[in-house]
């Protein structure tokens, strides 16, 4: 595949454990994505050996701080070669700004997205931090921040894919966790679909984690969604 839609979140604690399945896999099929626990303890170096076994990494840290200090953390994330990385929308329109302008100069520059509001969060989570509205309220709000910010799109549940593809078009990247295909394990998920359904409402990527990296067969598995997604 020229662009794999699936991205395989290495959700391990230890680097042993992440290139196991790596190992395992083919870039041809998947691209990668590395979070905030494996990236602690594993640092840069994690990054730097899937890279060299031909992979495209998601560096999935979700920065939110001051603009000054995103822009940096997103010029690091560019030098490593990554394909792609992202910050908080809730860090506001300067930060997403200075994060867009951070990555612009690189020659190989990595896509830009940010976080809208986080799958595993429902209503009541929202209206326990004080934001007002659903999750379809705030992420139509953040991704339209995130857009004016010139970032390339966002992360956001597969349930607003549909109507943030009507509202930003086709170039719009839309990244989405999340994804549970048939007959799997909602896990701590609470807005979720299936890889197809995903594809079909307008999502560019799909991040899949627990179905394929706890799978006995990673590769029948991701093989499985591949064929799905062509149908």
């Amino acid at each position: 595949m020229d662009d794999p839609k699936v991205i395989v979140a290495l959700d391990f604690s230890d680097m042993a454990s992440a290139v196991a399945l790596v190992n395992r896999l083919d870039p041809s099929i998947c691209r990668l994505k590395v979070g905030k626990e494996l990236f602690v303890r594993e640092g840069a170096r994690v990054v730097e050996s899937i890279q060299s076994r031909g992979f495209q990494v998601f560096l999935d840290l979700k920065f939110h701080d001051i603009p000054n200090t995103v822009a940096a953390a997103c010029r690091v994330a560019a030098e490593l070669g990554v394909w792609m990385v992202n910050v908080h929308a809730l860090g506001g329109l300067q930060m997403m700004e200075a994060a867009a302008e951070a990555v612009a100069g690189y020659k190989k520059r990595p896509l830009c997205l940010a976080v809208t509001i986080l799958t595993s969060l429902d209503t009541s989570d929202l209206q326990g931090i004080g934001l007002v509205g659903g999750p379809a309220e705030n992420v139509d709000r953040l991704a339209a921040l995130a857009a004016q910010a010139g970032l390339d799109g966002v992360v956001c549940s597969a349930l607003e894919v549909q109507r943030l593809r009507q509202s930003h078009g086709a170039g719009f990247e839309l990244v989405t966790p999340g994804i549970r295909p048939e007959g799997t394990d909602m896990n701590d998920q609470k807005r979720i679909m299936t890889p197809a359904r995903a594809i079909a409402a307008g999502a560019s990527y799909l991040v899949i984690g627990r179905p394929v990296n706890q799978a006995e067969e990673p590769v029948q598995v991701l093989n499985m969604i591949n064929a799905e997604l062509v149908e």
